[in-house]
């Protein structure tokens, strides 16, 4: 999905959200409850790009023109290399439905599980803030 991936690249969250269905669900890699909305997604990903570093993509598997797509990354968290794969689904309009984020090592997930708990507070902010901007 040639469209995520630049704007991930990009660090362009409004254009990630643009690509997001509002029943959007998340699938994290290190809490074991989906995440459902556009509103929460988005914050998680604000939060994600604030503690990734270094992050990129590798490589992207998937037809083109198809509705499933993995896109293989690696990045750092500390002094964790982290390598992982979000996995994406695309609904009838081609929005995405569905993110299945998943990571290895297991240092590395610890790390990134650390790294976004401290991030717990504001993601819920972020995620009420979207909220209201998107009733209104």
């Amino acid at each position: 999905m040639r469209a995520f991936r630049a704007a991930v690249e990009a660090h362009d969250l409004d254009a990630v959200e643009a690509l997001l269905a509002d029943d959007v669900v998340f699938t994290s890699p290190v809490v074991f409850k989906p995440y459902r909305g556009k509103a929460i997604t988005v914050a998680i990903l604000g939060a994600v790009e604030r503690v990734f570093e270094d992050f990129r993509y590798e490589r992207v598997i998937g037809e083109a023109d198809g509705r499933d797509h993995a896109l293989v990354f690696a990045a750092r968290v500390g002094d964790r290399e982290i390598s992982g794969c979000d996995f994406l689904h695309l609904d009838e309009s081609g929005r995405i439905d569905e993110l299945t984020v998943m990571v290895r090592p297991l240092s590395g997930a610890q790390a990134l599980q650390a790294a976004m708990a401290a991030q717990f507070e504001r993601i819920a902010g972020e995620a009420r803030e979207n909220q209201a901007r998107s009733a209104d």
